[in-house]
């Protein structure tokens, strides 16, 4: 549309965003690029909380996501 390059990925995806960055690099005309994502991944009482598009979380909370998060991260 309105002769843009459109690119739709996984928000989620170093790779894929890395690898579009290099694609965008080569463009010719104005790009938009879709990144797809899941608000709170990986934190089990965040993800697709529609909550979380205002809430803080608590202490006790912000500890429990930053667990959860590690974990993922250690492939626990």
């Amino acid at each position: 549309a309105f002769d843009w390059d459109y690119y739709e990925i996984d928000g989620h995806s170093f790779s894929e965003i890395l690898g579009i960055t290099q694609e965008v690099k080569k463009a010719r005309k104005p790009v938009l690029i879709c990144a797809n994502t899941i608000k709170g991944k990986g934190v089990s009482f965040m993800e697709n909380g529609v909550q979380w598009h205002h809430s803080v979380p608590t202490k006790k909370e912000l500890e429990l996501a930053r667990q959860e998060l590690g974990s993922l991260q250690r492939g626990i």
